[in-house]
């Protein structure tokens, strides 16, 4: 009888460590990882199968999805870093850790990533649909702009790989993709009206 007393208690303190692990897996899952500071017109976030909308002040969470509609900004605050968002843009937050760095994913649309100059540098991948974009601590738009795929880069620097060739892009500079799966170009500088289209885009004046 003591035997199947202890080997209850064993199974059911293994039930208890594997919930409370599912909960510790689901917070970390689930983290904080930055809010909205501005949103203009319809902004979502969806996670698994829950989709809401995002306000002002909402927070963002790690593996989060932000999606924004027709006409539609976001201007996302993870820790120190601004992420840009212009309409129909869809942006997921594969993993990233406050001051640390972490990986994004643009699906779809627009976006600017934004590090004021003075602070830590941080390690952030972007993967798109037409290359990988690494990133550690500047300023930079990607997506369409006068081609399928445009990588613009403000301040710092950025690696930009597609197609088996990998270009450096520097302050002023930009890159174009012709399609999925093409290298980008060789860098060029890009005229001051070009960049104002493209900041136009995110809701930049």
């Amino acid at each position: 009888m003591r035997q199947i007393h202890v080997k209850r208690r064993v199974f059911v303190g293994g039930l208890m460590l594997a919930a409370m692990a599912g909960r510790l897996g689901n917070a970390a899952t689930n983290s904080v990882v930055g809010k909205a500071e501005k949103i203009r017109g319809n902004v979502r976030r969806r996670q698994g199968e829950d989709e809401a909308r995002l306000a002002v002040g909402g927070s963002v969470l790690d593996n989060d999805y932000v999606l924004t509609s027709t006409n539609s900004f976001a201007d996302l605050a993870l820790s120190e870093t601004r992420i840009l968002l212009g309409p129909q843009t869809e942006l997921l937050i594969d993993s990233f850790i406050a001051e640390q760095g972490g990986t994004l994913e643009l699906g779809l649309g627009r976006m600017v990533f934004d590090r004021p100059e003075g602070l830590s540098k941080v390690d952030v991948a972007v993967r798109t649909a037409f290359g990988m974009i690494g990133v550690r601590g500047t300023k930079f738009f990607c997506g369409p702009s006068r081609a399928a795929f445009a990588v613009f880069v403000e301040r710092g620097a950025v690696s930009v790989e597609g197609g088996g060739v990998t270009r450096t892009v520097t302050a002023g500079q930009g890159v174009d993709f012709d399609r999925p799966g093409a290298a980008p170009s060789e860098p060029t500088n890009w005229g001051q009206a070009r960049i104002r289209q493209a900041y136009a885009s995110v809701g930049l004046p």
